[in-house]
């Protein structure tokens, strides 16, 4: 697919418009969504010669929304674009999905890993509504895959940086520093989030595949090894993570697109 039209949803929001201008500059062409991406007959109206879908409409704060409103909007929002995409002949979709489909960073019992590195095989605590439909727009990929022929990638997107949003996710980490032990405390720049976007649009692959991406370095300012031993105590580790290595694998990612972040923190 060296030139594809490409409807983009959420296409005004912090990664979504990062992955809109990217297709831009990589030759494709971008029909962002004109209205909600629940309702059938706008989606339709997008899809008019559309070659891949990329899904990135959603609730993205589970903090400003009541739990029902969270979840209901964003799975529906998934079922609608990819079901009617698949219906109007459109066989290669990306989702926005997140982390937080095991439940570890949501649930309010504060679940630690199984081990790490954390990837896409780790075991999932779900108790929150964000995080569920996160896992449900997983499964929505597979069974709209399955059912059409399509395929596609859910790609599991941890905190998302930006210049614009830096400094002030720098502070807000350390005050919590062990609020990214459920996901190893990865992170990645709109840009590279972008670029993987691009990768799984145009990629050779069949099916549908979860996919795990994230920065090679921790967001927060300390050590691995001293935020796991005291944050994550007990948890096993499968190898050692010397300076700021972030303990997350994201070899699926590498093997099935080619990913390889370029942005990762210079103070590493």
């Amino acid at each position: 697919m060296k030139s594809a039209r490409v409807l983009v949803t959420g296409a005004d929001g912090l990664v979504g418009s990062a992955v809109a201008a990217h297709l831009r500059d990589c030759g494709h062409v971008v029909t962002p969504l004109r209205g909600d991406a629940r309702d059938v007959d706008a989606v339709a109206d997008g899809l008019t010669d559309v070659d891949a879908v990329a899904h990135l409409a959603a609730i993205p704060n589970p903090r400003h929304e009541p739990p029902t409103e969270l979840f209901g909007n964003n799975v529906l929002a998934t079922f609608t674009v990819l079901w009617a995409a698949a219906e109007h002949g459109v066989r290669r979709l990306v989702i926005a999905s997140s982390v937080n489909a095991t439940g570890l960073l949501g649930n309010p019992a504060k679940p630690r890993p199984a081990r790490y590195p954390i990837d896409e095989t780790t075991p999932e605590d779900l108790a929150d509504a964000y995080s569920l439909s996160k896992h449900v727009d997983e499964d929505t990929l597979r069974a709209v895959c399955r059912r059409f022929g399509a395929s596609g990638v859910a790609l599991r997107l941890p905190l998302m940086v930006s210049p614009d949003n830096e400094a002030p996710l720098r502070a807000w980490t350390a005050r919590e520093p062990g609020a990214g032990a459920g996901d190893g405390w990865g992170w990645l720049d709109v840009r590279d989030a972008a670029e993987a976007f691009r990768l799984a649009l145009v990629g050779a692959y069949e099916g549908a595949h979860v996919v795990h991406v994230a920065a090679p370095d921790v967001f927060a300012d300390r050590p691995t090894e001293e935020l796991l031993d005291e944050y994550a105590p007990g948890v096993p580790r499968q190898e050692r993570y010397p300076g700021r290595t972030a303990p997350i694998d994201t070899t699926r990612a590498k093997k099935l697109l080619g990913f390889v972040p370029q942005y990762g923190d210079p103070r590493s």
